[in-house]
């Protein structure tokens, strides 16, 4: 059985050569320390740590889960161990700030070490996703005495963190939380409410856990706008010590379908001593930086189950002998060709590849514009990938996650029969891929809120800016022979992206659903498109490469292989899109909800 190693030269190929992190990381102020070799060191040997600590307690955590009794929970077996040489190796504070502890190395490079960590396990990578979210809410908003005691213990891994929105009556519309937050004399405050589905919420990996919490002030305005921030340790202390635990307990764990080993959690709060985080009734701003972190965790997620996917049935169609290959026989001495060369094979694995792959790009491209906002040189700079960050964070966290699952299903597919049993490994990842596509907003929620805000509501200055990226790229190729038809079409999809954005938008100013009914084809759209312009530049890349000569032929012409597969065989699902988008609202919302029958 294959167990995962992380693709160090696919991940070099997409950082150095496609996205050129070298001189991106060089250009940064502080960004220095980011050298070459100090990124390649770190590159390599978190990637021994994943292979060597995580992956032998993946499937075994799956099969374990953890363990919930009188709202203590313990991890599996082996995880303590693993996230105690995961915290001494240094890796929870690789990216943080150096005032409060950490390495100060660019953010992105921890978006690359977080797609390692989640593919070799995935159960565990999720106690590490609240650290870095709240990591960066205390940066942006937390006081110096906050970032101090708490940043300080999450960034030397000690303390571990959660983000606790979702309540049992009020997922997406946070508008409807109860949670309430009762001022105190000193200045503290009660948090008391329940709070479902917190990814971490209670585990026995570290000696605290801090809570970020929504909760509603007394005299707070109606709905979202009446929502602040607090932060909720489960335990309370006095300069980094520990003292009396805080009154919040995990009063259950959910069974699951997949990410067993991940304890997810029924968080109840009954009167919690808690600290505001920002300002008061601007809480759900303030989230915004924590739950976008979550986003692109989870399309790195996507990422991760793709490349896991691949791996495996890549390994297991070399090997599995089935049939004959139409052309003839391929392995005369054996009994049978290997399933590798059957075309409807190929269509599995290369899909599997082109998605992971891709994907990998657009996480990494996002990532460079993480820290373009944060350290950019100009506030001009930074505003520019603020804005590409909002438009491109939803098309990544619904992209990524949906493609991902496809990809880990045509993963299992390869096995046939030996993909839905349970040793090979194929099933788990499967089950564990499903949930990216619903935490941190649904696939729909995220359509929504490219199509109507980002899009629509910024009046297409976001998508006009991406265009025109495209567009100046298509003209600085344009004599290149091999990019040619990768280019035409490319052309063609940009034209039609505007075209069909103002036709959406012309529809919903006579219809408000038409932006509904259109937008999860919408957003596939944008992110087919967005891979197509990534795998083109991943082909111009590769053909410089082979004109100029390199030692690593086959590598850089399977990129140019995969670029024309994606465009000839995954980028044609636009038409669909196309046609699904131009159909309208009207058959969807005719049917009344009394005439929908079972």
């Amino acid at each position: 059985m294959t167990n995962y190693k992380a693709p160090m030269r696919d991940i070099r190929f997409a950082m150095k050569e496609v996205l050129g992190f070298d001189t991106h990381y060089a250009s940064l102020p502080g960004g220095e320390d980011a050298s070459p070799e100090m990124v390649d060191a770190i590159l390599d040997e978190f990637a021994k740590f994943c292979e060597n600590a995580l992956v032998p307690i993946n499937r075994s955590g799956d099969e374990e889960g953890c363990h919930w009794n009188d709202g203590v929970v313990n991890t599996p077996h082996g995880f303590k161990e693993a996230y105690r040489l995961y915290a001494d190796g240094g890796w929870a504070s690789v990216t943080g700030a150096a005032d409060y502890g950490g390495q100060g190395l660019p953010s992105s490079l921890g978006r690359v070490l977080s797609e390692m960590l989640t593919a070799a396990n995935t159960g565990f990578a999720l106690y590490t996703a609240g650290q870095s979210g709240a990591i960066e809410t205390l940066a942006e908003f937390g006081t110096h005495e906050q970032r101090s005691l708490y940043e300080r213990k999450l960034i030397d891994g000690s303390w571990n963190a959660t983000m606790c929105l979702t309540e049992p009556h009020c997922g997406t519309d946070l508008g409807l939380l109860r949670t309430k937050a009762e001022p105190n004399q000193d200045g503290s405050y009660n948090i008391t409410g329940t709070k479902i589905f917190i990814t971490g919420g209670e585990h026995d990996l570290t000696e605290n856990i801090v809570h970020i919490v929504l909760a509603r002030l007394p005299d707070a305005p109606e709905g979202t706008k009446g929502i602040s921030l607090f932060i909720v340790p489960k335990y309370l202390c006095d300069d980094g010590n520990l003292r009396e635990r805080n009154s919040v307990r995990c009063g259950s764990i959910e069974h699951k379908m997949g990410i067993k080993a991940s304890a997810t959690c029924v968080m109840n709060f009954d009167g919690a001593k808690g600290y505001l985080l920002g300002e008061s009734n601007r809480g759900l701003m303030a989230m915004f930086t924590f739950m976008n972190a979550s986003r692109i965790a989870a399309a790195t997620q996507g990422v991760a189950h793709a490349e896991l996917g691949f791996q495996k049935s890549l390994a297991y169609a070399r090997e599995r002998l089935q049939m004959r290959a139409p052309t003839g026989p391929q392995n005369p001495n054996g009994p049978a060709d290997p399933i590798i060369v059957h075309p409807d094979v190929r269509r599995m694995l290369l899909t599997q590849k082109a998605f992971a792959e891709g994907n990998r790009l657009l996480i990494y491209y996002l990532s460079q514009q993480l820290d373009l906002a944060e350290r950019g040189n100009d506030e001009a700079t930074r505003n520019a990938a603020k804005s590409q960050l909002d438009f491109l964070t939803p098309i990544a966290k619904a992209f990524a996650s949906e493609t991902g699952f496809e990809a880990a299903n045509q993963g299992l597919q390869c096995f046939g029969g030996h993909g839905y049993i349970r040793e090979w490994g194929m099933e788990q990842n499967v089950r564990d891929a499903r949930i990216a596509m619903l935490y941190e907003g649904t696939t729909g929620v995220q359509a929504l809120d490219l199509l109507g805000r980002k899009v629509l509501g910024a009046g297409l200055i976001t998508l006009q800016t991406f265009i025109n990226q495209i567009d100046v790229f298509c003209d600085l190729e344009a004599e290149h022979q091999t990019l040619g038809p990768l280019l035409a079409k490319l052309r063609e999809l940009t034209t039609e992206w505007q075209t069909m954005t103002l036709n959406i938008g012309e529809r919903a100013r006579s219809n408000p659903e038409e932006v509904g009914a259109a937008s999860v084809n919408y957003l596939m759209y944008c992110g087919y498109v967005c891979l197509a312009y990534l795998w083109a530049q991943s082909a111009a890349v590769a053909a410089r490469k082979l004109e100029s000569g390199t030692a690593e032929p086959e590598f850089y012409r399977s990129k140019i292989l995969t670029a024309q597969f994606y465009f000839n065989h995954l980028l044609p699902r636009t038409r669909t899109c196309v046609q699904v988008i131009n159909a309208g609202a009207e058959s969807l919302m005719t049917l009344s909800a009394e005439h929908f029958q079972f």
